[in-house]
C-alpha cells in the first residue's frame, strides 16, 4: 500500500480495512492478522498497527479477544453503517471536487447520470 503523506498512516490503514469489510473482502467474524502481521503487511510500525485496531475496537467494528485475536463485528447493521457512512463520505469529496471545478450540486448528479448511460452503451 502506498501512503499518502496529507493523512497519517493509521487512519489510511483504518480506512483500507474498513473498505474491506464493506465490500465483503473481511466478511463479518473474520479473523484479522495479528498486530505484528498487520505491521508486515503494511510496512507499518507495530505501535501504528496496534492503534489501528484499537480505533476500529472504539467504532464498533472489531472485537479483540485476549489471547484468541482481533474479529471483524457479527452485527449487520455496524456494517451497513459503516457502509452508508463511506458512501456519504464518498459523494460529499465527489461534490467538493465538482464544485472546485466549478459544477453545482445538480450538474455534478447531472454529469453522474450521464456518465452511467454513457458506460451501459
Amino acid at each position: 500500500m502506498e501512503f499518502n503523506a496529507s493523512s497519517p498512516i493509521w487512519m489510511q490503514v483504518t480506512t483500507r480495512i474498513k473498505t474491506d469489510m464493506v465490500t465483503g473482502r473481511l466478511p463479518p467474524g473474520a479473523k484479522l492478522p495479528g498486530g505484528r502481521d498487520l505491521a508486515l503487511q503494511y510496512t507499518i510500525n507495530p505501535n501504528t498497527a496496534a492503534r489501528v485496531y484499537q480505533e476500529l475496537e472504539k467504532e464498533g467494528l472489531v472485537e479483540i479477544r485476549r489471547g484468541m485475536g482481533t474479529y471483524v463485528t457479527e452485527t449487520p447493521e455496524r456494517l451497513e453503517a459503516l457502509r452508508s457512512e463511506m458512501a456519504c463520505e464518498a459523494m460529499e469529496d465527489y461534490l467538493e471536487r465538482m464544485a472546485a471545478l466549478g459544477f453545482s450540486r445538480a450538474e455534478a448528479i447531472t454529469r453522474i447520470s450521464q456518465e452511467d448511460e454513457h458506460a451501459q452503451e
